[in-house]
């Protein structure tokens, strides 16, 4: 960059910044102890060499030249050509304390940080390693290198290189669609108008807030108010936990809906009457499994979360292994309650009685169930018991309101529900505890917690 100031007369003054490389190309003479010297070969050798000393210092390194001119008017006194070396200058800005943290989680994470840069090769290596983004013998691609090598060269060489530098617009941009011509989920941040056309071809768009210009803010999908890239990473472990928790919700629905319909299906092939009326089913859905279900979404991330590898982008909510675990679940929530039923049946009691020790059992056996919905592979004490106060919360109030349908005689004739006698709590509890208890159990086994955590990864972005 270059600015022309007026001085005495017509004369002008053209002072000029840029990349040491390409400052030096433009100059032929050198100010030096106060006069003007030909610029030699071998300072011209010199002069590059501090400059890569300046860099592995982790500075950003501009060169500084000037150039008399007695015209200003005059076409060549904004010529860009024979100007005057004066100096170096180098700028640190140093790495954030938590960017480094935010690096290593996102390495446990299995998501790849990639820096592209305008800076000399020296410095973005010596700022990737301070950040951990690189090692001692990993090397950096430039401008230059990226234009000798086509799109299919590009997209081969991108998995093993992780800094990129003295980079234009362009360039970025290549960068970009070479992750993802490899199948890589990308997100691209920036503030630059150069940075634009990169930031609108990811996969997600992060702009900077405060830094970031106008241009990138609408090419991008989102804005980070702080500029902190540690805030992006808090960002994919908030992320990952919701979709961890939409996840949590589901199964215990549909484990728990899986269970209703197994337990009519299942007492009608047996010829038994059927052990719930549409009203108790009704009761079960609505308010049984709806309180517990929600505070399953106030759930908080689970401490492992930023240490297991993303998902594939297609991957659905539901898989195969989920799906079998759901039936699996609600198969055995569906045994429990036929085991209620032909208790109480199998005694000599009414059908009445039948029911309403079904009824009691399937929906206690569906509150306790959701404290094995926390988590697929870490058992309640290792989450923590009360590290969800709001599913406490909900199984209390829910089974508040499950006892007062049993035992209040309003309730009774809405729920068609006799008087129930005390000595049924003794195996309706322990029946109800079951399958919870068999989960919980399951976790703790080493094979099993083994195939949790051995889910194929998918590419990283």
């Amino acid at each position: 960059m270059s600015v022309l100031v007026r001085g005495p007369g017509d004369s002008a003054t053209m002072y000029t910044k840029g990349a040491p490389e390409a400052i030096l190309d433009r100059c032929e003479r050198e100010w030096r102890h106060g006069r003007i010297e030909p610029l030699t070969p071998e300072r011209r050798a010199e002069i590059r060499r501090m400059a890569v000393a300046m860099a592995a210092q982790a500075l950003r390194v501009l060169a500084l030249a000037d150039r008399h001119h007695p015209d200003a008017e005059h076409e060549a006194s904004r010529r860009e050509e024979d100007l005057i070396f004066v100096g170096l200058v180098g700028m640190i800005d140093p790495p954030r304390d938590e960017a480094r943290a935010a690096v290593g989680l996102c390495r446990q994470a299995g998501i790849r940080p990639v820096m592209i840069t305008g800076d000399h090769p020296v410095t973005a290596l010596a700022i990737a390693r301070d950040l951990g983004i690189v090692g001692d013998l990993d090397r950096a691609l430039t401008g230059q290198d990226l234009d000798e090598r086509t799109d299919e060269e590009l997209a081969d060489l991108v998995r093993d290189v992780a800094v990129f530098a003295r980079v234009s617009a362009e360039h970025k941009l290549r960068i970009v669609r070479a992750w993802k011509a490899r199948g890589q989920v990308v997100a691209m941040t920036g503030d630059g108008v150069n940075d634009a056309p990169a930031i609108q071809a990811a996969d997600i768009g992060i702009a900077m807030g405060i830094t970031g210009t106008d241009v990138t803010r609408e090419a991008s999908d989102m804005v980070l108010t702080d500029d902190n890239f540690a805030s992006i990473v808090s960002a994919v472990e908030e992320g990952r936990g919701i979709f961890d928790n939409i996840r949590k919700f589901i199964h215990y629905l549909l484990a728990s809906n899986v269970s209703e319909v197994l337990l009519m299906l299942l007492a009608a092939v047996a010829g038994w009457p059927a052990p719930l009326t549409a009203v108790q089913l009704l009761w079960i859905n609505l308010v049984t499994d709806g309180l517990p279900a929600l505070a399953l979404g106030m759930e908080p991330p689970e401490r492992d979360i930023m240490r297991r590898p993303p998902r594939a982008p297609h991957e659905p909510v539901i898989t195969r292994g989920s799906g079998l675990l759901i039936l699996a679940h609600g198969a055995l929530m569906a045994a429990v309650g036929m085991a209620a039923f032909a208790t109480t049946y199998g005694q000599g009691n009414g059908i009445e009685q039948a029911r309403m020790a079904t009824f009691s059992t399937l929906a206690f056996t569906q509150l306790f169930f959701s404290f094995a919905c926390r988590s697929r592979s870490l058992s309640l004490p290792e989450l923590g018991p009360f590290s969800n106060p709001y599913l406490f919360g909900a199984i209390a109030v829910s089974a508040l309101l499950q006892f007062a349908v049993v035992t209040l005689p309003l309730a009774r004739s809405v729920f068609d529900v006799p008087v129930h006698p005390g000595g049924h709590w003794f195996y309706i509890l322990p029946f109800a505890l079951l399958p919870v208890t068999l989960i919980e159990v399951a976790k703790l086994l080493p094979g099993l917690r083994a195939a949790e955590s051995s889910t194929p990864a998918p590419p990283a972005g």
